[in-house]
């Protein structure tokens, strides 16, 4: 034990509570994957462990990899990857399928494996928008220089996101207001940010109700997840548009699930809601495991949410450089964010918005991009020697130099 510990460095309460999340996920993912077996025909459940196992065997590899580079790099980085982000969301709305008469345009496959670039795209520009804050800290923002250095790219990412990917472009635009605002941007501006984005939403939305051969039943499916959180006396109308019926059955049924969980579950496996439940592996994963563990399981779910989130804010504190501490609150307030994201929706607190549970749910990009930002967060907290200056006076054709 002492010596994988003199392996890693960082918050080593961030890292019991990836281990625990990550190998509490197993029971849950292997009971949840007989609905693709044997409700869709994909694979077997042994096979999804499997998969599983792997995927986040490469998450810890990944978080390894990451929290040993200094993370002055993250910084250029940001820049070098802003174009590459770019070239691959146009590229995935370019080929853009329909999987089960789903839009799947936010996928493109790499090696045989789904890589959703919304999730790689929200990373990267979190980071250069820390990066462009640190680096004005103590300059006078104009608004005019603002919005080519720092908005221009936050727009034309978000533009290419949403179109496949509404809730995820609303929480990274969300976000960044965050991260701006603690930043120190002139509140003013951002009044003007956040108007602006909602207009550039509703031209969007008219677009594509004008034009609805851009972006078939997009528009159609939000308005659908809308409308069926809210109580209706249609679920039972044959005239109920399909993908409405839809939504009120997933939350339905993850209902059920929550209620037949009681305090302390079904047990293990044993699960009745996951054969009918679709996601219930990623989106509705938090119902099967109070179903299976109870309130019991999923209060301790929550609570290492909550210890998660504390620790982020510890490393916030310690953190010596602008950079640093917004960096972490980045990448670090997102994954709470998605996790309350995904209970919410699991006990209809929220409308289905199809965020997984990091670290719990099944899922590739997913997994992997936490277990980025989570390495991010670790090489921060890690840290004792970086600077402002260091941070600032980086230069990105360096990292790339040092990189070849």
């Amino acid at each position: 034990m002492k010596t994988i510990f003199k392996h890693i460095k960082g918050d080593k309460t961030i890292w019991a509570i990836v281990a625990v999340l990550a190998i509490f996920s197993f029971m849950p993912v292997y009971s949840a994957s007989t609905n693709l077996v044997y409700g869709l025909g994909f694979g077997s459940t042994f096979g999804h462990l499997v998969k599983h196992l792997v995927l986040l065997t490469m998450g810890f590899a990944i978080i390894y990899g990451v929290h040993k580079i200094p993370y002055r790099y993250f910084s250029g980085g940001s820049v070098l990857m802003l174009p590459i982000v770019i070239v691959l969301l146009i590229f995935t709305l370019m080929q853009g399928t329909t999987i089960g008469g789903a839009n799947a345009s936010r996928w493109i496959r790499i090696a045989g494996v789904g890589f959703q670039t919304s999730t790689l795209a929200g990373l990267v520009l979190m980071v250069y928008v820390a990066r462009y804050l640190a680096r004005n800290k103590d300059k006078q923002i104009t608004f005019k220089e603002s919005v080519w250095q720092l908005w221009l790219p936050v727009l034309v990412i978000l533009i290419l996101i949403l179109p496949a990917n509404f809730s995820t472009t609303a929480i990274i635009f969300m976000m960044i207001l965050m991260v701006t605002f603690i930043g120190g941007y002139p509140l003013k501006y951002l009044g003007f940010i956040l108007g602006s984005g909602i207009v550039v939403l509703s031209i969007f939305i008219l677009i594509t109700k004008a034009f609805p051969e851009t972006m078939p039943n997009r528009v159609q499916t939000w308005e659908n997840r809308i409308t069926s959180f809210f109580p209706s006396n249609d679920l039972e109308n044959k005239n109920t548009d399909k993908s409405k019926r839809t939504e009120n059955y997933q939350v339905e049924k993850a209902k059920i699930a929550i209620a037949t969980g009681g305090v302390f579950g079904v047990g293990p496996g044993k699960s009745i809601q996951k054969n009918f439940l679709y996601a219930s592996e990623s989106d509705f994963i938090f119902a099967i495991v109070v179903e299976e563990y109870g309130l019991i399981g999923g209060s301790l779910i929550i609570l290492l949410y909550f210890i998660l989130l504390f620790r982020i804010f510890v490393v916030i504190r310690k953190t010596t450089t602008i950079f640093g501490t917004l960096l972490v609150v980045g990448v670090g307030c997102p994954i709470i964010f998605q996790a309350a994201i995904n209970m919410a929706v699991a006990t209809n607190l929220f409308p289905v918005t199809g965020q997984t549970l990091p670290l719990v749910s099944s899922g590739g990009t997913s997994i992997w991009m936490t277990c980025f930002a989570l390495g991010m967060i670790l090489s921060v907290s890690a840290s004792k020697e970086e600077t402002e200056e260091d941070i600032l006076d980086d230069n990105p054709l360096d990292i790339l130099h040092e990189t070849i």
